[in-house]
């Protein structure tokens, strides 16, 4: 395919350049489901023990493509005074490059006004890859084009504020903090340092409909980029909603819980950029579990000085 040439000569202008910073993180259309991955501050303030599971095919038929496999858990740890997480970004792959990221969070939890503030941390290791054999170049020569796998990785370092209360969200974050540098063979790389808003709000309509609007900003304080939806929940059990992710994509999703504390969810986003004349859409899947383990009931004794 002539476009998978293009995308090719362009991931080969990237190798031959000694220096290079990393494009932008992956970011998911069903961002509310994917928060820690983006904020450590959000470990533990479900108060319960949730994992989510999802898989990004993005511009199907485009070759190259980047897909992308996330995996996120956490739970409380009271003795910890907050909660810990994990979040892995495996099978990230764009044309010949691939990633992978595995970062460990902590967060303390501390009640505030009506709510909880989480503030968290995250520690963990990215590592890039190329594969030299998928690329097209004109010089065969050229030493600073690998030929064969290559990899190497780096330190990644992660801080959030996040605040929910039983209606409302928002968190604060940044990702690649130290924006660590990555060599393999003679190319190195940078990961850019991202920034990251988010902010959501459940309103409801009727007994058996709530609507849940959200946004999520993203920014490597070169280009920014705004999602928007919103889900209309049905019984608390069905969702259908739409959103818009700017100059890029329409977004439609719709998900329901298959069983008491397991959902599932779909998205579909129509590409409104000029890619859309070689790609059939983005295809986005989530499973999600969460639960809410018992808590021991504390008893309380109190003696009665008449009985002594």
């Amino acid at each position: 395919m002539r476009l998978t040439r293009v995308l090719l000569l362009w991931m080969a202008g990237f190798a031959v350049s000694p220096t290079a910073i990393a494009q932008q993180d992956p970011q998911f259309s069903q961002h509310p489901f994917t928060k820690l991955t983006v904020n450590p501050g959000f470990a533990g303030s479900n108060e319960a023990i949730c994992g989510t599971l999802v898989y990004r095919n993005q511009w199907t038929g485009f070759g190259g493509e980047p897909k992308t496999m996330l995996f996120t858990g956490d739970m409380p740890v009271d003795v910890l005074h907050g909660g810990i997480g994990l979040s892995v970004y495996a099978a990230d792959q764009l044309g010949a490059e691939k990633n992978l990221n595995i970062r460990g969070a902590y967060a303390y939890q501390a009640e505030l006004g009506m709510g909880r503030l989480g503030v968290g941390v995250d520690v963990g290791y990215h590592q890039k890859s190329l594969d030299g054999s998928k690329f097209v170049f004109n010089d065969a020569g050229d030493g600073n084009i690998p030929t064969g796998n290559v990899s190497g990785g780096s330190l990644d370092l992660g801080l959030g504020v996040y605040y929910a209360t039983d209606r409302l969200y928002v968190g604060l974050s940044s990702t690649h903090l130290q924006e660590g540098d990555i060599k393999y063979d003679n190319v190195r790389t940078s990961l850019a340092r991202h920034y990251w808003l988010m902010a959501g709000y459940s309103l409801d309509l009727t007994p058996s409909l709530t609507l849940k609007p959200a946004m999520l900003v993203k920014s490597d304080a070169v280009s920014t980029q705004l999602d928007v939806n919103a889900n209309l929940m049905i019984n608390n059990r069905f969702w259908v909603g739409a959103g818009y992710r700017l100059q890029d994509a329409v977004i439609v999703t719709a998900g329901l819980e298959i069983m008491p504390n397991l959902k599932l969810g779909y998205s579909y986003d129509y590409t409104t950029s000029d890619i859309r004349t070689y790609s059939s859409g983005t295809h986005e899947v989530m499973l999600g579990y969460c639960f809410r383990p018992n808590k021991p009931i504390k008893r309380m004794f109190h003696r009665n000085v008449r009985m002594l």
